[in-house]
């Protein structure tokens, strides 16, 4: 049923791509409109991030028309319409739900970009030694895949290093997300810029690394203990187990 769904949706796509092109040219609408469909008839739940482990804001009854106000990529979900990544910010309740539950008409983007998806790492108020490119850099040239004792079980104090410091000053990564200001943090955002640091949490000591952009990232331990690879959040999630918690600028408490 959903892929049928979503085929459904490709051709009402096509259909309305067709008509825009006539009536407006073509250009690309500052808002779309959608109605929220559920397989169990229940309420879809409003989230603060695009990610089911965000916090719920509120929720918005099934068959309800919404308002898309932009999306995001966010947590990939499998919903009425299929499986995507793509997450709705709805206005009227201040919040994201899965694109997946929401019939638009099409199973791309209709809705310009959230701000967050256009964010970039900045080190503005940290006091960092090095900036986002110049840490990015440092992680390039420190990739190896063999065994160093330095790098074994030493996620945030590797990110640390990157960023000209010698230690984080938290004792473990998911103390560190704890520690950075509200202000800083992108909580469930999968979108992170070059030098940007995704945080994962695992009941204990979570994981961190560092972002090169494009969805990929640089990390130790993942591909054998004490080396430093690159990775995605996907691979994190799944090999691990790890909740992803979000991205964060590069704050570290050493230096606060």
């Amino acid at each position: 049923m959903a892929m049928r769904s979503r085929t459904l949706k490709r051709m009402a796509a096509a259909i309305a791509m067709t008509a825009a092109a006539v009536l407006a040219g073509a250009a690309p609408a500052l808002a779309a409109a959608g109605t929220v469909h559920t397989d169990s008839g229940l309420p879809l739940t409003v989230r603060a991030a695009p990610s089911t482990s965000a916090s719920a804001v509120g929720s918005v009854a099934n068959g309800t028309a919404v308002t898309i106000g932009c999306q995001s990529n966010g947590e990939t979900v499998t919903g009425k319409y299929g499986t995507s990544d793509i997450w709705d910010y709805l206005p009227a309740s201040n919040g994201y739900v899965s694109d997946t539950y929401v019939y638009t008409g099409s199973d791309g983007r209709v809705a310009p970009d959230c701000a967050g998806a256009t964010q970039s790492c900045s080190t503005a108020g940290t006091g960092d030694p090095h900036t986002c490119a110049e840490a990015v850099t440092w992680a390039k040239a420190h990739v190896h895949t063999t065994y160093d004792a330095d790098y074994y079980d030493y996620c945030d104090r590797i990110n640390a290093w990157a960023y000209g410091f010698s230690a984080s000053g938290s004792t473990t990564a998911y103390v560190h997300w704890t520690q950075i200001p509200s202000g800083y943090k992108h909580p469930g955002d999968t979108e992170v810029p070059a030098g940007g640091l995704a945080f994962f949490s695992n009941g204990g000591a979570g994981h961190t690394m560092i972002s090169l952009g494009g969805g990929q990232f640089l990390s130790n331990d993942i591909h054998g203990a004490g080396t430093y690879t690159q990775t995605t959040i996907a691979e994190i999630k799944s090999k691990w187990g790890q909740t992803y918690l979000g991205w964060a600028q590069p704050w570290f408490k050493v230096n606060h």
